[in-house]
């Protein structure tokens, strides 16, 4: 039997949402590349994907860098349609970013009408602890509030930028074998019922 198609790999869609300047793309990029980019072209949106094992399987993961689309509520509205998780980030140092969380938030729910799609709230610019502006505490409970996983990242030290991704795709995996296992729970109860 030849090496599995790279095509037939499962493929977990993330989609990075949050205001401009909190680190969305150097984050992507640290965990795409294991680069840290200073400077960053902010203006277009950008696709990733990689190959990578989750939990000793083969997959994919494809990122969507929603990067100054925001604006166009259309555009934007069919981004969130695409995704199968999000991670949400501002930037600790930028209590704006933190409020505007809520904006995203709020969008994702009323364009998918599903409170239960795997999401990740992330504090990032961590390696700037000295001026944060955002108390863990606060956003932890924020995100205890969405009934989501809180992480504070770095993509500049690299903190807990490969934990972020990982565990919203096993949240989107194991979301994907629940919708799947009751699929099949429906067709073969339908196969079961009386003539």
């Amino acid at each position: 039997m030849g090496k599995k198609a790279k095509q037939d790999l499962p493929l977990h869609k993330v989609i990075m949402v949050g205001s401009g300047g909190v680190g969305k793309s150097a984050l992507t990029l640290q965990y795409m590349y294991g680069d840290f980019v200073e400077e960053y072209d902010p203006t277009k949106a950008d696709s990733y994907r990689k190959k990578i094992s989750l939990d000793g399987q083969e997959c994919q993961i494809d990122i969507l860098d929603t990067a100054g689309q925001e604006e166009y509520a259309a555009i934007r509205d069919n981004y969130y349609r695409s995704g199968e998780g999000f991670l949400c980030v501002f930037s600790i140092c930028e209590y704006e970013s933190f409020a505007h969380t809520q904006d995203f938030r709020d969008q994702i729910s009323r364009v998918l009408d599903d409170d239960s799609i795997p999401f990740i709230l992330v504090g990032n610019k961590a390696d700037l602890a000295q001026i944060r502006k955002v108390s863990e505490e606060e956003a932890r409970n924020r995100a205890r509030e969405w009934n989501c996983s809180y992480y504070e990242t770095s993509a500049k030290t690299r903190l807990n930028v490969n934990e972020v991704y990982t565990d919203l795709m096993r949240k989107i995996k194991s979301r994907k074998d629940a919708n799947k296992e009751k699929e099949n729970k429906a067709s073969l109860d339908y196969l079961l019922q009386d003539p």
